[in-house]
């Protein structure tokens, strides 16, 4: 059977529920869509995590160069990396018993939901953290 998303009211309540989010390719760049994405996100009140391993800072974060490094609990790894190159960041958000594995929009593998869901993570593909959080949670 073919991948499916959360329905929008589980996806809504992913939102709800979530405090830390950890964002795999957060830029420092502002103009970069993982930026652009994260500080929405966080002005909306989640603490963010940038997970990078060639910045120091992003949106006044210390920026840690893997998963592994976080020391405290994430709720969402949100990606922001090219399809092909998901794999190894599912094991890392398995590894550190993350909720939801969201890959943001025009990302998609198959393989590394199966391996997400397979360890009791939710998965998310294809879908702007960003755009779900203006439509579905209610302010």
């Amino acid at each position: 059977m073919a991948f499916q998303n959360p329905s929008n009211d589980e996806r809504r309540k992913i939102l709800e529920e979530a405090k830390t989010i950890a964002v795999v390719g957060l830029s420092d760049n502002p103009a970069r869509t993982s930026y652009m994405v994260s500080e929405a996100m966080q002005r909306a009140g989640y603490k963010i995590i940038p997970v990078n391993p060639t910045i120091q800072e992003a949106l006044g974060e210390k920026a840690v160069a893997s998963l592994t490094e976080i020391k405290e609990p994430v709720d969402i790894v949100n990606v922001f990396r090219r399809s092909e190159t998901v794999m190894p960041v599912a094991e890392e958000a398995a590894k550190i018993g993350a909720k939801t594995f969201w890959l943001q929009q025009g990302i998609y593998n198959e393989d590394a939901a199966k391996y997400v869901q397979q360890h009791g993570m939710t998965a998310v593909m294809d879908t702007c953290i960003k755009v779900d959080h203006a439509l579905l949670v209610k302010k």
